[in-house]
C-alpha cells in the first residue's frame, strides 16, 4: 500500500489546487463524501494509512486530504471532502464539496452514509446522483447498526437507489475490499450506471425541461443538464461563479440561458410556486423520496440503543446538570493531568541538565569560546530543557484524555450546552467546539473557527479564541497556583486544591470569551446570530489504543515540535539580552526598568512584563525567561522544585496579588506567534489579526489594573 499525504488548504478550492494530480494516465481519483460525522475520514485513513484528526462532531473536516492507495494492482487517489448536510451551497463546507463533486475530475464518489441514521444521510446521496452518475454509497457503522437491532437490506437499497451499495465498518476496517470492488467496478466500467431519477411534481418538471437543452448545449456533458437547470431555477448564485472560474462557462451571458430561465421561472409562479418556495418543494420531494427507500430496505427491531443515548442525553445535556456535570469532567481531566505529571516532568528535568553537564564538559574539552558555550548551552539548550520537561508530560496526559471524550461523542454536548450563552452573546453555538480544540493550542482553535458558516461569528470566535488557555500556558498557571495558593493544604488535598483553582481560571476564561463575543456583537461585528443545527451523534465506546497514539503523534508531538522550534531563537535572544550590558545593568534589566512603573499599575513587575513579551514566540518559555532575570547569572539555572522557585519570587518582591495577576495576565493577553499567523492566514487580513492581538490584551490590562487597584484599595494588597 503506497502513502501519501498532501492535505490542501481549506476554504477557496481554487487556490487549493481543485483538480487532483494524477501520476499516470492508469490512476483513477476517488471522492469521499457524506454527512459530518458518519467516519468518512476514519475510512480514509483505514484506506491510506494517513493520520488525520477524525474528532466525533460535525464540520471538523474543513479541507480537503488527499492519500494513495493501491487495490487490486490499480492506483487510486483518494480525496477526502468536507462532510455536508446538503449540496446546495447554504455553507462553505457544502461549496467546497458540490464544487469538488462537479469539478475534481473524479472518476467515483463514494458517499460515506451512517448505518444508524440511514434515511437523514440518503439527502446526500440523491443530491450527489443527481451530479454524476458514478456513486457508490457505502453504509458505514454496520456493527452499530446490529447492536441497535437495525436491519438494512443493501441488496434492496442497491436496486432501488441504481447504485453499488456497500455494507462497512470502518473502525475495524470490515468490508473495505468490498467497497473498493465496488469502486473498481464503476471506475472501470464503460457503462454508465443508471441511478434513481428523483422526479419532481409536474410543475417543476416541466420548468425543468424548458431550461435544459439550452444548457446541455453550453455544458456539453461536463456536468449534468437537468441538476444545472434545477439550480438556475432555484437562483443559485454560488454554482453560476464556480462554472464560470473552473469551467469557463459564463451562462449569465447566455442569451437563451437567460429567456428560458424566465419563462420558466414565470410558469412556476402561474402554477402557484414563488421562486422564494422552489427550494422547499425540492427538498421536500428529496425527503419523501428518503423517507419511502428507508421504509423498505430499513427494519428497526428495537429502540433501546437510541432509548439509552436519549436517555444519557437528559443528564448530560438537562439545564440542571448538563453544566455542573461538564465542570466535574474538566476538573477531572485538569487533576489526573496535574498528579500524573508532576513525576515524570521531575524526571525530565533531572536527565536534561545531567545532559546540559555533560554537554558543558564537552564544550570545555573542545575548548569551545565562553560565548558560544553560553549561547549553545546556557541559553539554547537550558531553554529547550524546560521546556520540554514542563511541557511534554502535561499534554501526554491531557491531550489523550481530551480526545477520549471527542471519540466518545461527549464534545457536540458540550457545545448543546453552552449554545444558549453563546446566543445571548449573538454568536455561534459552534463556538464552543473551536474553544475546546483552543485548549490544545490556540492556533488549532483558529483554524477548528472554519466549521463556523457566518464571517462575522467567524471573526469573533477567531478573536476570543485566546481567552481559552493554550497547553503552554498551563505550566505557569499550574505552578503559580501550586506555589501560592494550594502550598498550605496537604496531602491529598494539595492537588484537590490546585485543580479546583486550575478549573475556576478556565471557567473565567469561558465566561470573558461569551462576555467579549457579545462586546464584539454589539460593536465592530455587529449582527445577530445564525441558525445553528447541531447533530448530538449516538455515543460510541472510544478505541483507547488508537486514541492514545493518535493523541501523541498528531497533538501532542505536533504542539511540542512547535514550542521546540520557537524555543531555539528566543533561547538565543534571552541569553544575548541577558549577557550584553550597558553601564552596570544588562539589556534584560534595562527593558525591565523601563516597563516596571506601567507593570507595577497592573500588579506586575518589569521582569514579569518583559518575560510576557519576549515569550511572544511561545508561551512555554514566559517562566524560564522570568527565573533568567532574576537570578542575574546570565543563564537559565536549574531549580531543585517548586519551593526554591518560591522563593525566588517572593525574594524578588511577589506577593499574593502579583500571583493573581500574573495569572490574570497569563490568560488573557495577546495570542502567540504561531496564533497571529495563523490568524492573518485564516482571515487574510492584517487588520483583523491586529484586532486579535489587541482584544486580549486590552481586557487582560483592564482585568489586571482593576484587581491591583481594588486590593490596594482596600489595603489588603
Amino acid at each position: 500500500m503506497g502513502l501519501t499525504n498532501t492535505s490542501t488548504g481549506a476554504g477557496v478550492l481554487n487556490c487549493c489546487g481543485l483538480h487532483i494530480k494524477r501520476e499516470t494516465q492508469q490512476d483513477k481519483i476517488v471522492a469521499l463524501a457524506g454527512n459530518p460525522n458518519v467516519g468518512k475520514s476514519t475510512v480514509f485513513n483505514s484506506l491510506t494509512g494517513l493520520n488525520q484528526h477524525t474528532g466525533n462532531w460535525p464540520g471538523k473536516t474543513v479541507a480537503n486530504a488527499q492519500g494513495k492507495y493501491r487495490h487490486k494492482d490499480r492506483n487510486f487517489i483518494m480525496v477526502d471532502i468536507p462532510g455536508t448536510y446538503s449540496l446546495m451551497a447554504n455553507s462553505a463546507e457544502e461549496e467546497v464539496a458540490r464544487d469538488f463533486i462537479c469539478f475534481g475530475g473524479s472518476d467515483a464518489v463514494v458517499v460515506v452514509a451512517d448505518a444508524t441514521c440511514l434515511e437523514r444521510n440518503l439527502n446526500v446521496v440523491l443530491q450527489t446522483m443527481e451530479i454524476t452518475g458514478k456513486v457508490v454509497l457505502c453504509v458505514n457503522l454496520m456493527d452499530e447498526a446490529r447492536k441497535k437491532k437495525i436491519s438494512i437490506d443493501l441488496d434492496l437499497l442497491a436496486s432501488k437507489l441504481g447504485i453499488p451499495v456497500v455494507g462497512i465498518s470502518a473502525r475495524s476496517c470490515k468490508g473495505l475490499d468490498c467497497l473498493m470492488d465496488a469502486v473498481c467496478s464503476v471506475t472501470e466500467s464503460s457503462n454508465e450506471l443508471k441511478p434513481l431519477h428523483i422526479k419532481y411534481i409536474d410543475q417543476i418538471e416541466i420548468a425543468v425541461s424548458m431550461i435544459e437543452p439550452a444548457v446541455e448545449e453550453v455544458l456539453q456533458r461536463h456536468v449534468s443538464a437537468r441538476w444545472v437547470s434545477l439550480r438556475l431555477l432555484d437562483g443559485d448564485e454560488s454554482l453560476l461563479k464556480s462554472l464560470k472560474a473552473y469551467l469557463g462557462f459564463d451562462l449569465t451571458d447566455n442569451d437563451e440561458i437567460l429567456k428560458w430561465t424566465v419563462r420558466a421561472r414565470d410558469f412556476l409562479r402561474e402554477a402557484g410556486i414563488p421562486h422564494d418556495q422552489l427550494r422547499d418543494r425540492v427538498v421536500a420531494e428529496i425527503v419523501k423520496t428518503c423517507e419511502d427507500i428507508t421504509r423498505e430496505a430499513v427494519v428497526f427491531e428495537k429502540k433501546e440503543c437510541a432509548e439509552r443515548d436519549g436517555k444519557i442525553d437528559k443528564i448530560l445535556t438537562s439545564r440542571l446538570t448538563g453544566i455542573p456535570i461538564m465542570l466535574a469532567l474538566l476538573f477531572g481531566i485538569l487533576w489526573i493531568t496535574i498528579v500524573g505529571a508532576n513525576v515524570p516532568s521531575r524526571l525530565l528535568a533531572s536527565g536534561l541538565f545531567h545532559v546540559y553537564e555533560l554537554v558543558s564538559q564537552f564544550f570545555l574539552w573542545i575548548q569551545v569560546p565562553v560565548w558560544v558555550h553560553g549561547i549553545l548551552a546556557d541559553g539554547v539548550f537550558r531553554t529547550l530543557a524546560w521546556v520540554i520537561s514542563v511541557m511534554l508530560p502535561p499534554m501526554a496526559i491531557f491531550f489523550p484524555l481530551f480526545t477520549l471524550l471527542e471519540d466518545l461523542g461527549y464534545l457536540p454536548r458540550v457545545a448543546f450546552n453552552l449554545d444558549n450563552f453563546f446566543r445571548k452573546a449573538c454568536a455561534h453555538g459552534k463556538q464552543a467546539l473551536t474553544m475546546c480544540m483552543g485548549f490544545g493550542c490556540n492556533a488549532c482553535g483558529v483554524i477548528g473557527c472554519r466549521i463556523i458558516d457566518s464571517p462575522r461569528e467567524r471573526l469573533i470566535a477567531t478573536i476570543t479564541n485566546s481567552f481559552v488557555p493554550c497547553n503552554g500556558r498551563f505550566p505557569t498557571l499550574i505552578a503559580i497556583i501550586t506555589m501560592f495558593f494550594a502550598g498550605t493544604a496537604g496531602g491529598a488535598f494539595h492537588s484537590i486544591v490546585s485543580t479546583l483553582m486550575l478549573t475556576g481560571v478556565i471557567v473565567l476564561g469561558i465566561a470573558m470569551t461569551i462576555l467579549i463575543s457579545r462586546l464584539l456583537s454589539k460593536t465592530i461585528l455587529k449582527g445577530m446570530p445564525s441558525s445553528f443545527n447541531l447533530e448530538l451523534p449516538p455515543y460510541r465506546r472510544p478505541q483507547v489504543g488508537r486514541v492514545v497514539v493518535r493523541s501523541i503523534l498528531d497533538r501532542t508531538l505536533f504542539v511540542l515540535g512547535r514550542a521546540v522550534v520557537v524555543a531555539v531563537p528566543a533561547g538565543l535572544v534571552i541569553w544575548i539580552l541577558a549577557n550584553i550590558h550597558v553601564g552596570d545593568l544588562s539589556l534584560l534589566s534595562h527593558c525591565a526598568g523601563f516597563l516596571d512603573p506601567f507593570a507595577r499599575l497592573i500588579g506586575l513587575d518589569g521582569y514579569i512584563l518583559m518575560a510576557f513579551i519576549l515569550g511572544f514566540p511561545a508561551n512555554e518559555i514566559v517562566v524560564p525567561i522570568m527565573i533568567m532575570s532574576y537570578m542575574a547569572t546570565s543563564r537559565l539555572t536549574e531549580l531543585q522544585s517548586l519551593h526554591d522557585l518560591y522563593a525566588l519570587f517572593v525574594n524578588h518582591g511577589w506577593t499574593w496579588l502579583t500571583a493573581v495577576c500574573t495569572m490574570l495576565f497569563s490568560l488573557m493577553h495577546w495570542p502567540c506567534g504561531t496564533t497571529c499567523l495563523t490568524i492573518k492566514k485564516e482571515t487574510g487580513s492584517l487588520k483583523w489579526t491586529l484586532v486579535s492581538f489587541a482584544v486580549p490584551t486590552a481586557a487582560g490590562i483592564a482585568i489586571c489594573f482593576i484587581v491591583a487597584g481594588a486590593a490596594r484599595l482596600l489595603g489588603i494588597a
